[in-house]
């Protein structure tokens, strides 16, 4: 049994099947999502190696989640997008970026589910309350997007070193010098994104 304040440890066997410890019951995905859905807290473990693997299978539940009729939350140019930055440079920033506006969607939804619960029934005048929220998370993720953008043009790519006559034809003097603004170019490049974090956790 777990803790008090510790996740629960599911652990996955050999034949796929899923095994609660905090309740000494076989469980499925579909258990698992609504356990994410209540906000209980757990880790996946493979039962063999101890191996904590949880992300694929919370990946794999929203797998499964998709492919129900009806319950499609992920558009395809997202899909695209979120493929294209795969072994891209960009890739780093990625996970931060998304963490960040789910956060920052998740607290203003809830003030989003009060108006629209008070709203159920009303006139057409007391539904078009709704918009201010909406419009401000649709602020939100413009902001986010747009601190997003400027990380992506801080990663514009460095000439190769050596490359082309042009290269070729410059001093060595020239070429230290610009390994050295490399390096710069690199460390300015981490506290901006430092700062860039630092700004969305204000926002959120």
């Amino acid at each position: 049994m777990a803790a008090k304040d510790e996740p629960v440890v599911i652990k996955k066997y050999a034949n796929r099947r899923l095994y609660n410890t905090g309740t000494s019951t076989y469980v499925t995905l579909e258990d698992l999502a609504e356990m994410v859905k209540k906000g209980d807290e757990f880790t996946v473990q493979d039962a063999k190696t101890g191996e904590d693997i949880t992300h694929p299978v919370l990946t794999q539940i929203i797998f499964e989640l998709e492919n129900k009729e009806g319950q499609n939350m992920l558009p395809i140019p997202f899909l695209r997008q979120l493929i294209a930055f795969y072994g891209d440079q960009m890739q780093m920033i990625v996970p931060s970026f998304l963490e960040q506006s789910m956060m920052a969607f998740t607290k203003e939804q809830e003030r989003l589910r009060e108006q629209m619960k008070s709203a159920l029934g009303k006139t057409p005048m007391d539904m078009m309350k709704l918009s201010a929220p909406m419009k401000a998370i649709e602020e939100q993720t413009r902001r986010n997007i747009e601190m997003f953008q400027n990380a992506m043009r801080m990663f514009t790519p460095f000439p190769p070193a050596g490359g082309g006559p042009a290269a070729a034809s410059e001093p060595a003097g020239k070429e230290e010098a610009k390994a050295s603004e490399k390096t710069d170019d690199l460390l300015e490049l981490k506290e901006q994104i430092a700062a860039m974090q630092r700004k969305l956790d204000k926002m959120s």
